[in-house]
């Protein structure tokens, strides 16, 4: 396994509550859109086993090339201590990444993609919305909804509709006008949706997703493959 240790090139705060670290790209270090990495602070690797708190799965919220890897997070005033240590990093500080792995890359199928996040997991969406700007082969258009009760909406420069682009963004600030939207999306028996947020919200968009008929293989989640099944396991009994 190689690490890639990096510095902190800039830090840009997106919302009161969020920021985005972005990192010099180390020699050879590659990566695709909906990809996430190992991130870890200084000092994780220094005893005989990792030290697991200092280490965090982590979305890249930029392309290659932007020249940066874009890691962005939400960092309460009552936070962990990953995130109280990432708090008072500076540019110029070292940090690593290591085992990077896209489980959502944009997929070219002729359909309709919907993208579904909670908060902070519009970060995951930023890179694939890039890319199909940049080439919308075989994407028929995309529709972009998240939910933030902080109402501090993300990359607002980005996600804001575009029908030149066939591209719609939709921002909502409570789970029942998020989850009539879900239901308004399925109505869409052929699209593919992508979701990206806490377990819990994963589960429950499964849910609203499969009452409306949507197929378990229509449904992309930011998990590896292995861990899919327990996610899907309540179709069993269906």
């Amino acid at each position: 396994m190689q690490i890639y240790w990096t510095k902190i090139n800039k830090i840009i705060e997106e919302t009161p509550e969020v920021k985005t670290y972005l990192l010099d790209c180390p020699e050879g270090f590659t990566w695709e859109e909906g990809s996430h990495t190992h991130f870890a602070l200084e000092g994780f690797n220094a005893g005989d086993k990792p030290n697991r708190s200092r280490i965090r799965h982590m979305s890249i919220s930029t392309l290659p090339h932007e020249n940066a890897i874009g890691i962005t997070t939400r960092i309460r005033e009552q936070c962990s201590e990953f995130k109280m240590i990432l708090k008072n990093l500076k540019v110029g500080d070292e940090v690593a990444i290591f085992k990077t792995h896209s489980n959502v890359p944009l997929k070219r199928e002729d359909k309709n993609v919907y993208l579904l996040s909670s908060g902070v997991g519009l970060a995951t969406f930023r890179p694939l919305v890039l890319e199909y700007f940049e080439r919308a082969d075989n994407v028929n258009r995309i529709h972009s909804l998240n939910i933030d009760s902080s109402n501090d909406f993300l990359f607002t420069n980005i996600f804001k509709s575009a029908t030149d682009k066939k591209f719609t963004a939709q921002f909502v600030d409570n789970r029942k006008d998020y989850y009539e939207a879900v239901k308004n999306l399925a109505a869409d028996k052929d699209g593919l949706f992508y979701v990206v947020g806490s377990d819990d919200f994963l589960v429950q968009n499964i849910e609203v997703l499969r009452e409306q008929g949507i197929q378990p293989e229509q449904i992309m989640l930011d998990k590896r493959e292995n861990e899919l099944p327990k996610f899907f396991s309540f179709d069993l009994s269906m």
